[in-house]
């Protein structure tokens, strides 16, 4: 049952943690800096060269944004001060729970609105692509991968993101070989960028008539999308384009013509396909989508110091080199080798609930 003294004392932490990102961010510095932009963009000419003008409108929207979040903050703060007001005169259930519904709401807006500071590199803005590769181990670790990508899809959901198949090779009996698929949302590569690297999965294996435990691997890669806003330029004479035929597990799944498409960019190795659509032509430009999104990835890193290997270089995807290991068997729990997290309700992480995990990972790495 609600206690007016219990919900007081959980929101004067929040309050205070209000007070101090407020000041950290101090709106009316925000609003300062929109005048002036505005003032830039309204002068005569302004318009005359609109590239020139992609950083100041790339400043506003995200002071916009910032400015947003801050208004829905401070109503809500408002709203806890009025009922925490109104609860000493009247305790009745309804006030309380309305009471506890806003210190909820107040908490989670504090939480969005510190994790969106962490997140202020150009391409956090970006739509992520993201690719999930099996390790060794045949149709357990495809399944493995399967379980990854609705993990993913599922946290999409949740944030209200829209994802897009941009390439799936099926499993021949079960899972996948390979995915890649775009997540366009707010932040969306920002918050999936710390879920780069091998995830490991133990269980008793569903495919073993013996039900003995086995341990499966998959590699997660996640890259910015590269939208128009963002020069990168990848000369014809530097790719090879090859075409096949699409593979599948059959029957109408299998194309009868030279559909599928693989591009191998030279200077830098990367190598992307596509074999999603029956075009020929689409999965060519899916496949140049994401070779641009894998050349500004790497640049982004050369740039910022944190130059990794590529796909075909990294890491084994094997033991050793996992950055979390999901353990269904013997005991059930999460655990994220970078920061020590540790969560016991595996089913609410496969089933997409990854905030805490990567709200701790960007704390400890982009803090």
């Amino acid at each position: 049952m609600l206690q007016y003294a219990d919900l007081k004392t959980e929101s004067l932490p929040l309050l205070e943690k209000f007070d101090s990102l407020w000041r950290r961010l101090d709106p009316s510095a925000i609003t300062n800096r929109l005048h002036e932009i505005e003032t830039e963009l309204s002068r005569p000419g302004a318009w005359d060269n609109p590239d020139a003008l992609r950083p100041a409108l790339k400043e506003k929207s995200r002071l916009e944004d910032t400015a947003g979040r801050l208004e829905k903050l401070r109503k809500v703060k408002g709203d806890v001060e009025d009922w925490l007001g109104l609860a000493i005169e009247d305790q009745s259930a309804e006030v309380l729970e309305t009471l506890n519904e806003l210190i909820g709401q107040l908490n989670g807006l504090i939480e969005a609105t510190e994790l969106a500071e962490l997140l202020s590199r150009p391409e956090d803005k970006s739509a992520a692509i993201l690719e999930i590769h099996p390790g060794a181990g045949g149709t357990e670790a495809q399944d493995w991968a399967e379980m990854l990508l609705r993990m993913y899809r599922r946290w999409a959901e949740r944030k209200e993101f829209t994802v897009e198949f941009l390439d799936y090779l099926e499993g021949e009996e079960a899972g996948l070989k390979s995915v890649t698929v775009q997540i366009t949302g707010p932040y969306a590569y920002g918050f999936l960028k710390g879920e780069a690297g091998i995830h490991r999965l133990i269980r008793i294996s569903p495919f073993d008539a013996s039900g003995r435990r086995h341990t499966s691997f998959a590699s997660v890669d996640v890259y910015p999308d590269a939208d128009d806003d963002i020069e990168i330029e990848i000369k014809e004479e530097d790719v090879r384009v090859d075409t096949y035929r699409a593979s599948g597990a059959g029957g109408q799944h299998v194309n009868k013509t030279s559909s599928a498409v693989r591009l191998t960019h030279m200077p830098s190795g990367i190598v992307v396909q596509c074999q999603n659509e029956k075009s020929q032509i689409r999965n060519k430009e899916t496949a140049y989508k994401i070779l641009r999104a894998r050349l500004y990835e790497a640049e982004m890193r050369k740039r910022q110091a944190e130059r990794q290997a590529q796909y075909e270089t990294k890491d084994a995807i094997a033991w050793g080199s996992q950055i979390r290991t999901y353990t269904l068997q013997p005991y059930r729990l999460v655990k994220d080798h970078r920061t020590g997290t540790e969560i016991g309700n595996v089913d609410a992480v496969l089933d997409g609930e990854l905030d805490q995990l990567i709200r701790n990972y960007l704390l400890q790495f982009h803090g």
